[in-house]
């Protein structure tokens, strides 16, 4: 995928090569014009050849200023065409319904990866007509070495190869320390991200220097490899330029050598010393070009990582009923803390779900929102198991509200309408926020307690929300998610624990109202909420892992010590 995104701008990079080439054999061919003015005009005092070769040479200076911008520019299109390519395919990855992208990476870690390795990668794209260049003025110093010196065109031919090796195994601890530093740099983002997310609880909690001494220690280590890879770097250029310096200073001694000797002429001697200068050029451009395919490898190999990285759940080809009714049935499930689970959940009904062990709730939620598949036992809706299902499908049937639901940077009413077809465009053409409000969107706001959080908000629904929902308070995010999952009204909705920052009247409020609002759809409320509980037609008790007892609210507060214990302390 990696290597599809660099060569689909093949096209591109064809014709900046073809441009790149052709700058560098004009430069070289400036040296060997010079030496032919010298011989032909300057040596006779003709006029006429003096005037003849330098419009030859001011011609070979347009085109190759010419070429030279338009290759950049084709080149760095290339460059930036296959980055854009590849932070599509990052994106469209790690927003697969099948998940598995993420496991592992922090999501700082996954940005610098979308960001840095995937421009370092387009980079090879830019890198590759130079390289192209290189090889052609390569080329054309030496067939015009080889018409005026056989030794000196020899030299250059013979010379090259042993250069290039060396310059290759020279680049490997670049490369290696490249992706160290690559990796060190997306984990201190991803702390810092992570960080920066909880800033208002680790405040709350007092943990502030706890925060910052875990964030110095991922800067150091990135620090640390910076250094490593920018001493790579250092140590890799100023070899290559050792060598090539080298090389060059022969290639001068010997073409001095045969003008003592009167094998070479004034002129021949003149653009022997101006190719082997030139041939500086080509060698400075292997030197970047080497050292940026070796961090484009390194780079390669961590954006492969995402885009190989194998799906958490598989995508089957099962179809749900047209009219999904919401019978959902767990048998014998085992995942994570849940043990041989059997479930049967009536559609239509409001079910709670007790789970002392918060993770019994959380491996449920995952079961229940195909984000895992169980490892043993099987979850079906409506008769069909949900691992023959794509996950697309079960998320359009099945909605899992998760308690710790993110709020996005928009408006309360863009937040609440996100996954309602078609209500961010009834808005747009109804300015009366009142009027709004009485649409179904307008019924799961009230339903959620959310419109008291728009009457005091500034400009009602049409508030701006800052990142993550930090603008609001704890009991405000959630009320707002809550609208969020009822506004969307799915055939069956699932939601964890939605009011524990809320008061006990608006929660015994929005209880009886999600009640009404979910009539008639399947609704399971996972909670340890007894104003939540009371309003629900059945509650299904996990303890231990397994399913231990079932009953309404009143039958298991009289009858089972274990949730009564549970939901009232």
């Amino acid at each position: 995928m990696v290597l599809r995104a660099v060569s689909g701008q093949r096209r591109l990079i064809t014709g900046a090569s073809v441009l790149a080439a052709s700058h560098q054999a004009c430069e070289a061919l400036v040296p060997v014009v010079i030496g032919v003015l010298i011989d032909e005009a300057v040596s006779t005092g003709s006029v006429a050849a003096l005037v003849r070769w330098l419009v030859i040479l001011a011609v070979l200076f347009t085109v190759l200023s010419y070429s030279y911008r338009f290759a950049a520019r084709g080149a760095e299109r290339a460059s930036e065409q296959a980055a854009h390519r590849l932070r599509i395919e990052l994106g469209e990855r790690v927003l697969d319904p099948q998940g598995g992208a993420e496991a592992g990476r922090l999501p700082g870690a996954l940005v610098n990866i979308a960001t840095e390795d995937a421009k370092r990668v387009g980079r090879v794209n830019g890198a590759v007509p130079f390289g192209v260049a290189g090889v052609a003025g390569l080329l054309v110093s030496a067939v015009a070495l080889l018409v005026i010196s056989t030794p000196l065109g020899l030299l250059v031919l013979l010379g090259t190869p042993p250069l290039l090796w060396l310059a290759h195994v020279i680049g490997r601890p670049l490369e290696r320390r490249s992706g160290v530093e690559q990796e060190r740099a997306a984990h201190a983002s991803g702390t810092a991200a992570d960080l920066v997310s909880g800033l208002r609880v680790l405040k709350g909690i007092g943990a502030e220097n706890a925060a910052v001494t875990r964030y110095r220690e991922a800067s150091r280590n990135s620090l640390a490899a910076t250094l490593r890879a920018t001493r790579a770097q250092a140590g890799h250029d100023g070899a290559l330029f050792a060598l090539t310096g080298g090389f060059i200073a022969l290639v001068a001694l010997v073409g001095g050598h045969l003008a003592i000797g009167g094998s070479i002429s004034i002129g021949d001697l003149v653009a022997a010393v101006g190719l082997a200068q030139f041939l500086l050029g080509p060698f400075q451009i292997f030197s970047w070009v080497n050292g940026m395919l070796a961090q484009g490898r390194a780079s390669a190999e961590r954006v492969a990582s995402v885009l190989a990285a194998p799906p958490a759940v598989a995508a089957g080809d099962g179809r749900l009923p047209q009219e999904v009714t919401g019978r959902l049935r767990l048998k014998g499930v085992t995942h994570g803390a849940l043990h041989d689970v059997d479930l049967d959940i009536a559609p239509g009904r409001l079910t709670g779900v007790v789970a002392p062990d918060p993770a019994a709730a959380a491996a449920l939620l995952e079961c229940l929102g195909r984000d895992a598949d169980p490892a043993t036992g099987s979850i079906e809706l409506d008769g069909v198991e949900l691992s023959g299902l794509h996950p697309s499908d079960v998320r359009a049937a099945i909605l899992v509200a998760a308690h710790d639901a993110d709020l996005f940077e928009g408006t309360l009413w863009e937040n609440v309408t996100a996954a309602v077809s078609g209500a961010a465009e009834e808005k747009a053409e109804d300015t009366d926020p009142s009027a709004a409000m009485s649409a179904g969107v307008g019924r799961a706001l009230t339903a959620a307690a959310a419109d008291e959080v728009a009457s005091t908000l500034p400009h009602g629904v049409d508030t701006t929300i800052t990142e993550r929902g930090r603008s609001l308070s704890g009991g405000q995010r959630q009320r707002v998610a809550l609208a969020r999952a009822l506004a969307a009204d799915p055939p069956v909705l699932v939601v964890h624990d939605p009011t524990t920052a809320v008061d006990a009247v608006t929660e015994s409020r929005v209880a009886s109202e999600i009640a009404e609002v979910r009539r008639g759809r399947t609704t399971v409320l996972v909670t340890t909420s007894p104003a939540l509980l009371a309003a629900t037609d059945r509650v299904v008790v996990i303890d231990g892992g397994t399913v231990t007892a079932a009953g309404t609210h009143t039958e298991l507060l009289h009858t089972d010590p274990a949730y009564r214990s549970a939901v009232l302390t």
